[in-house]
């Protein structure tokens, strides 16, 4: 797979809804009636960050169910690439991006959305063949203003910004003419799942993806 379908397919993938939910799982258990809840609520593509022992479980378990798109979050090495297609997932998120884990994922046909922090990161990103990025630590490297000039020299490249945005400013972010979609966790917030609210977790996506 090519850079430049990898980025037809990323891009693809942040058009479906404002919102990519980004979500640390504990128990597997949780894994199906989660990814129900938010598919439910109009957000369909999902990012299963490989934090926990968990996630593997929880990627092959949402992959299950109908009417979403799941992915494996924090893929770091080409180790990570193997296990999470092995596990289902239909695309990758790495923080950054290593000629490593870019090579491991076109040569297994895993669709990456690689990171970057810094104007030199995506134009190295870009010279390969990657139109369509992540953006992060958002929030941390300068939020929406930042992102926003680097619209300037670099307006060819599109990006999901995560870290720290959630409702107070995701809005922010997507009213920037470089910006496909967000990431963010707190559709999905920690003690909601443990105690299994999948209702109230339905009401989070549908705010979200009304953004």
């Amino acid at each position: 797979m090519t850079p430049l379908e990898i980025s037809r397919f990323t891009e693809t993938l942040c058009r479906k809804a404002p919102v990519i939910p980004v979500l640390v799982i504990e128990d597997a258990a949780h894994a199906a009636p989660l990814a129900e809840a938010l598919i439910a609520g109009g957000l369909p593509v999902l990012e299963v960050t490989l934090r926990t022992p968990a996630a593997l479980d929880a990627i092959a378990a949402m992959s299950g169910v109908p009417g979403g798109i799941v992915g494996a979050g924090t893929v770091l090495t080409p180790d990570d690439v193997r296990a999470a297609q092995d596990a289902g997932a239909q695309f990758a998120v790495s923080p950054g991006a290593t000629d490593r884990l870019l090579d491991a994922c076109e040569a297994a046909g895993l669709p990456i959305l690689p990171g970057a922090a810094t104007a030199s990161e995506a134009m190295r990103l870009l010279e390969r063949g990657y139109g369509v990025q992540k953006f992060f630590p958002a929030s941390a490297i300068g939020g929406a203003p930042a992102l926003k000039a680097l619209g300037g020299p670099l307006p060819q490249v599109r990006f999901c910004p995560t870290g720290g945005i959630d409702t107070a400013n995701a809005a922010d972010y997507l009213a920037l003419d470089n910006v496909l979609c967000v990431g963010g966790s707190w559709v999905a917030p920690r003690e909601l799942v443990q105690k299994g609210e999948w209702a109230a977790i339905t009401g989070l996506a549908r705010q979200a993806a009304a953004l």
